[in-house]
């Protein structure tokens, strides 16, 4: 389940790559002790970071490295090789990962205390080199990184998926699609139903879609069907404040043409397997205090007095005020409601 590609372990990163780093932000990361942000650390901007990863990734076939560092008997490490940089790299025979344990610069013949080899010699000697082994902390980013990587491998597929059924029904009609769980193989965790209709009255011409999520029991009302409905959404019509919704049923109106043009748009982000980002909205809203708080911190959406349906996650002051919730709000009595976004 976890990626095999190599990555560095805390440890080394904050004791052994203490110069070249293309960005100055890891290490400042680092120092703050905000490890969760450094992910993925196979990608983390320092060369023998890059050579490991190079060396050690997805392909088993393709690994490149010098071989085993003789002078570690303790460790099985093998070396890699960035410029004046050198690596040892362990692999956990249980998970398969491989770690990058240590690294350092190597000096002329080897004399000079600091040079990368005379250090795993002595660390060596002293039993000391199974310290650079990962920590609970390694593993525990590790665990985070996987998960990570396995909701948006789901996500690249929900979105490939959406595709396929908008190419289908993009002029008009009606489609079912299973949403399968993200681990589980065989597992379902929704059913949506999609539908566009393509209006050309006289007067009034508009492509319009509703999308229907059918979650399975054990998953109604979950984070996990709450997260694939917003990658649906996203992915069908990335504007945030252009969804309705009644229960979970979903429905917005576009400009004749549109999901046509999504087709195009998400090919290409599908051939890039990049995922389609959500658009935040263009007004400030009124909603209720109570659902605001809440619904800000857990990044869940709100109904606006408008009847605009958005995730409140901008800073409203910077944002116009609708003009449709300022009219109502301006009908209601005085009551518990709030402007945000």
């Amino acid at each position: 389940m976890h990626s095999r590609r190599a990555r560095p372990t805390l440890r080394l990163l904050a004791e052994d790559l203490t110069a070249d780093w293309t960005s100055p932000r890891p290490r400042r990361l680092l120092v703050e002790g905000r490890f969760d942000e450094l992910h993925p650390l196979s990608e983390l901007p320092h060369p023998i970071i890059a050579k490991a990863a190079e060396s050690f990734g997805m392909d088993a076939t393709a690994d490149n490295n010098a071989g085993l560092i003789v002078s570690s008997n303790q460790l099985h490490l093998l070396e890699i090789r960035a410029g004046q940089w050198r690596g040892g790299v362990w692999q956990d025979e249980e998970s398969g990962v491989h770690w990058l344990v240590a690294a350092g610069l190597a000096k002329g013949e080897h004399q000079d205390r600091d040079d990368f080899y005379q250090r795993v010699q002595r660390e060596n000697d002293s039993g000391a080199s199974t310290d650079w082994l990962p920590t609970e902390d390694d593993v525990r980013l590790l665990k985070r990184e996987t998960a990570a990587r396995l909701v948006t491998v789901w996500e690249l597929d929900i979105q490939k998926r959406l595709l396929d059924t908008l190419r289908r029904i993009h002029s008009g009609g009606t489609a079912r699609i299973d949403i399968p769980h993200p681990v589980r193989a065989g597992e379902k965790v929704c059913v949506a139903d999609i539908e566009v209709v393509q209006v050309r009255d006289e007067g009034y011409q508009a492509d319009e879609i509703t999308l229907e999520i059918l979650a399975e029991r054990a998953y109604a009302g979950s984070d996990l069907v709450w997260n694939l409905t917003l990658r649906a959404l996203t992915t069908l019509s990335p504007p945030e404040q252009g969804w309705d919704r009644y229960k979970d049923t979903y429905s917005t109106i576009a400009e004749p043409g549109y999901f046509a043009a999504r087709v195009t748009a998400l090919e290409a982000l599908v051939a890039g397997q990049a995922l389609e980002e959500s658009v935040p909205g263009q007004h400030a809203h009124f909603t209720h205090r109570r659902h605001l708080a809440g619904n800000t911190i857990e990044g869940k959406a709100v109904r606006a007095l408008c009847g605009a349906y958005f995730v409140p996650t901008q800073d409203h002051d910077s944002l116009p005020c609708c003009p449709t919730c300022r009219e109502r709000l301006d009908d209601l009595p005085s009551g518990p409601a709030d402007d945000g976004r």
